[in-house]
């Protein structure tokens, strides 16, 4: 995968992050650089993580699955835009009771958020992806987005984030097709 294609992804994966970042600064409105910091830092950590461990997978089983390794990165990729533009669509009830200074609540948004990552991270076990540069790429984007997300969160509505994430999910849908078509066309 080129570095283009690479960072695209990358920046596809943050737009959950940047969702609950712009929610994280309208709920808490004097949140402090420390506090923001620390949020980025854990939600870059894990968004890191787990393509790596998604890698991992991925690469372990590609020998087994050689001849149709696109299909399943193209239907991984796929449903898993799909679904962030249907949970995108989702009203959230308990945005009032979100409080991200919880451990419990931090480590479980980080997780949450980075669940699509782990998926990607399969889908670049079977194909040539440096990891070592996604993983980094990942967590730096990650990371300054996330900062980002809570300052803009103090001036804007939550209705962008929710474009946001469909947008990601439209991206990682067209990744999908983009490996589809290199290995069907090129093959």
């Amino acid at each position: 995968m080129d570095f283009l294609s690479l960072f695209v992804v990358s920046s596809s994966l943050t737009f959950d992050t940047l969702a609950v970042s712009i929610l994280t600064g309208l709920v808490i409105s004097n949140i402090r650089f420390w506090q923001a910091t620390k949020l980025a830092v854990v939600m870059a950590f894990f968004q890191g993580l787990m393509p790596f461990i998604g890698w991992f997978i991925g690469n372990s089983i590609k020998y087994y699955i050689v001849d149709f390794d696109h299909w399943i990165a193209f239907i991984l990729l796929s449903i898993l835009g799909i679904k962030i533009i249907i949970d995108a669509q989702k009203k959230d009830e308990n945005k009032k009771d979100f409080n991200p200074f919880k451990t419990a609540v931090l480590i479980g948004i980080s997780i949450a958020t980075s669940i699509d990552a782990l998926i990607v991270g399969v889908s670049f076990g079977l194909i040539k992806v440096n990891i070592t540069l996604a993983v980094l790429l990942i967590g730096s984007l990650t990371y300054i987005v996330a900062m980002l997300g809570m300052l803009f969160g103090k001036k804007a509505s939550f209705h962008l984030g929710n474009r946001m994430e469909i947008l990601g999910g439209i991206i990682l849908i067209g990744l999908g097709i983009k490996i589809l078509l290199e290995h069907t066309l090129i093959s």
